[in-house]
């Protein structure tokens, strides 16, 4: 082709040709980091699990999947496997369903210093983290103040030790998870709710629809899209849990609570170190996600 078929091909580009271009020529950069900062990593982890060997010299097991064989027997996994879905199970809707709650009271016109308490429910995810652990250890201690108020309501004989009972560890995690991330959640919904016109409410209310009904017939199902995408992000923290385990109960007691994030860094870092075996789990935690978006994008989205 001569130069000047190549300048003819080129005038007759069309407007959303040329577009087209325009927007693929933004997105490169963009999409190769995206390929090099996260899915390269996946590869990566894939290849490294099916490895054993010390950290500088890894080589491939035989058989290759000996590391998932190792996992299927390893007792402290299966435990991290079982307190993390726990964790997901109660916690999470839980904590969506507060926030549902909070941001539809908090969008009523009727309610006064509405920026006050929005501000005071938010807060909690801004708290840094080491503080907001400390605070939590202090009020659930053996003489802290939960146990104070329970003995004095009588609801306890004697104070619990929260902290050293596998039960009790995994519930000051659990309260801990929904205090500080209700309120983000909150802020989603409460967004989404500026989009509803007010006088859908106000017609409900004059055809008799109370509080209840006009929450599960009118907010839900015009928030079902942002329920959705708070739903996939809180389950995929959760899987991902690490904070809250190694700050609040150091996986204790006897790793009753620890979460699968929290053993990847120790298999990792803290004990003999083993990057095929941490890569394995690892690898695992990516396909729990991938799955149980991809569920929660089948059940929660019909388009």
């Amino acid at each position: 082709m001569t130069n000047q078929e190549k300048g003819q091909s080129k005038r007759h580009l069309t407007l959303q040709q040329k577009q087209n271009l325009t927007g693929w020529i933004f997105l490169l950069p963009a999409s190769l980091l995206i390929i090099w900062m996260s899915f390269y990593p996946m590869v990566r982890a894939f290849v490294v699990s099916l490895m054993r060997g010390k950290p500088t010299a890894l080589e491939f097991s035989d058989p290759l999947w000996r590391n998932y064989q190792r996992m299927t027997m390893d007792t402290v996994f299966i435990q991290s496997l079982k307190n993390t879905f726990t964790y997901l199970i109660i916690q999470v809707p839980i904590m969506l369903v507060l926030a549902l709650i909070f941001a539809s009271l908090l969008n009523r016109k009727d309610i006064r210093f509405k920026g006050i308490f929005r501000t005071c429910i938010f807060l909690p995810c801004a708290t840094a983290l080491v503080s907001y652990s400390i605070i939590f250890r202090t009020l659930f201690a053996y003489d802290g103040f939960v146990n104070a108020i329970l003995l004095n309501l009588r609801l306890i004989s004697e104070p619990i030790n929260w902290m050293n009972d596998p039960t009790g560890a995994k519930t000051v995690i659990i309260i801990a998870l929904i205090w500080r991330w209700t309120g983000y959640n909150m802020v989603f919904y409460l967004s989404a709710m500026q989009s509803i016109d007010y006088s859908i409410y106000e017609a409900a209310r004059i055809d008799g629809a109370g509080p209840l009904t006009q929450l599960t017939k009118i907010t839900m199902p015009l928030l079902k899209p942002v329920i959705l995408v708070t739903a996939i992000m809180s389950t995929n923290g959760t899987l991902q849990l690490y904070d809250e385990s190694v700050n609040l109960t150091n996986g204790g007691p006897a790793n009753a609570s620890i979460t699968m994030s929290h053993y990847i860094y120790n298999t990792t870092f803290v004990t003999s170190p083993n990057f095929g075996y941490a890569a394995e789990m690892s690898f695992v935690i990516l396909m729990f996600v991938a799955i149980l978006s991809a569920i929660q994008m089948k059940v929660g989205d019909k388009r």
